[in-house]
């Protein structure tokens, strides 16, 4: 991605950088993570109050003030590669997730595979990957990060852990990925190389939070009643129960729900009865806004990017948008 080569210490830096690489642009943390220290500054009237605010975030969150800057994608779609490489020299890519839908740069859903991709992008976005991580010496679980816009990918980061989003990849491939990053961690190898890597079907994975699922005020307390969703290809992580106390000191998202299928379509026919079928009481969450995600006509159809989500989220109800049921029992014919 076109930015700065390294840390902006002043403003003046900014104003220069931002000049030659062009409006829009993005301020980050160096030390970011989470969705924070990261601002979008859209016009140069902006840039003065957005590197103050941006430093003085990064100080309070991380302890470090330092920013950097990259050029502001308008339409990207945030793309992962989950990667696994071990203490020999071996690598290999598990594919890919679609983490496009977002608020406040947080995702909510990931998919697993990303379903505009064609099969060629992916091969060749697998090798570049599996070239870089070898290149580093890489081992352990790791992740590279990419926006994806117009058929080509900028490079974000790599994130060097296990990810909240990594039940979808394990779905589609059937590995575990915590046992391999233990048995990595203890000198093992990875016992399978590319070839082996197999995909199969669709995942999605849902992170329901304790916040009021329209004003996003998060909702500490005590859960009456927790009666999670499951069956054949639903799988939910949580340490709640019924009668769990949630605090409001840590991050809202209190279950993951992961659904898989054969298919997209057929994996978001899954979600919907298992959201339906899935009861927490006693606070609000975020559930109701995951069921009117997967009835909207965007969803279903991929035509949606990273500021999708905020933008659905300001704008008033289309029912125009919603998938009726006998449209949707089409779909499954």
């Amino acid at each position: 991605m076109p930015g700065s080569d390294g840390a902006i210490k002043s403003l003046d830096e900014a104003k220069t950088c931002a000049d030659k690489i062009g409006y829009p642009v993005m301020l980050k943390a160096a030390s970011g993570g989470g969705g924070r220290g990261i601002r979008a500054v859209m016009k140069p009237d902006e840039l003065a109050e957005a590197f103050a605010t941006t430093r003085a975030e990064a100080k309070a969150s991380f302890g470090d003030e330092t920013l950097y800057m990259e050029k502001l994608l308008l339409h990207p779609r945030h793309i992962e590669f989950q990667i696994l490489g071990d203490k020999h020299g071996n690598v290999v890519v598990l594919g890919e997730r679609d983490c496009s839908l977002q608020r406040k740069n947080q995702k909510v859903i990931e998919e697993c595979p990303a379903a505009i991709l064609s099969q060629k992008q992916r091969d060749d976005m697998i090798e570049v990957c599996k070239t870089a991580a070898k290149k580093m010496g890489y081992f352990s679980t790791g992740t590279f990060e990419f926006m994806y816009e117009d058929g080509k990918f900028y490079f974000l980061e790599t994130n060097t852990r296990l990810q909240v989003e990594h039940p979808v990849t394990e779905m589609v491939y059937g590995i575990d990925l915590v046992r391999e990053q233990i048995r990595i961690a203890a000198g093992e190898r990875l016992g399978y190389t590319q070839a082996n890597i197999v995909p199969h079907g669709h995942a999605i994975e849902f992170r329901i939070n304790a916040e009021d699922p329209e004003t996003f005020i998060p909702n500490p307390g005590t859960i009456s009643l927790y009666a999670p969703s499951g069956g054949l290809g639903v799988r939910v992580d949580s340490a709640a129960y019924t009668g769990y106390t949630i605090p409001p000191t840590y991050d809202s998202m209190i279950a993951k729900l992961i659904v898989h299928n054969t298919s997209r379509a057929t994996c978001i026919m899954r979600a919907t009865r298992a959201l339906e079928e899935f009861v927490i009481e006693g606070v609000k969450t975020t559930i109701p806004l995951h069921k009117k995600l997967l009835n909207n006509r965007d969803f279903r159809q991929l035509n949606f990017d990273n500021h999708w989500l905020e933008h659905y989220l300001s704008s008033e109800p289309n029912p125009e948008d919603e998938i009726v049921p006998e449209q949707e029992k089409s779909e499954e014919e």
